[in-house]
């Protein structure tokens, strides 16, 4: 199964899904900090997600828990750049645990992962969105299809982002 998004919606089987995309729109030249959402064809690699949160998460996919000192590395200067890491981390880093609940759960998208080139973007996940607000380049979609997307994917999964 593919799934494909185009004009803000995500469309697989015979589902469409409203889903926010990064401020700038999409781009095939993406870089860090620009908030765009890569344009290209991308697999799911795991799952993060908040235990204290999140039940029954149905998937096939590798799950892992997020924890407290859980975080992204987005800082070009770091050999960890585009890799989780761990707080306190002398780079910058988006944190994953959080009182909003956009990351109580991540897919995180294989883009930039191998190799990873510095400066090309990092943190792009799959999650969750309640308002559709524009993101700094993920994909982001409501708690309930985000639910029923990862019950569908597997590692042969791709998102085509156009």
């Amino acid at each position: 199964m593919n799934i494909i998004l185009k004009n803000k919606f995500l469309y697989f089987e015979n589902y469409k899904l409203q889903c926010s995309i990064g401020k700038s729109g999409i781009s095939s030249k993406k870089k860090e900090g620009d908030n765009k959402t890569p344009r290209g064809n991308f697999k799911f690699k795991y799952i993060l997600y908040r235990k204290d949160r999140i039940s029954n998460l149905r998937t096939i996919l590798e799950k892992k828990i997020i924890k407290k000192n859980m975080g992204w590395c987005d800082d070009p200067k770091s050999k960890f750049y585009n890799q989780l890491i761990k707080f306190p981390f002398k780079y910058s880093a988006e944190k994953l645990w959080l009182k909003k609940n956009i990351y109580d759960i991540i897919v995180v998208i294989d883009y930039n992962l191998s190799p990873i080139i510095k400066n090309k973007g990092s943190a792009i996940f799959l999650h969750i969105t309640k308002k559709y607000e524009e993101t700094k380049g993920c994909v982001a979609i409501n708690l309930k299809n985000m639910k029923l997307i990862i019950s569908k994917i597997n590692k042969k999964t791709k998102l085509q982002i156009c």
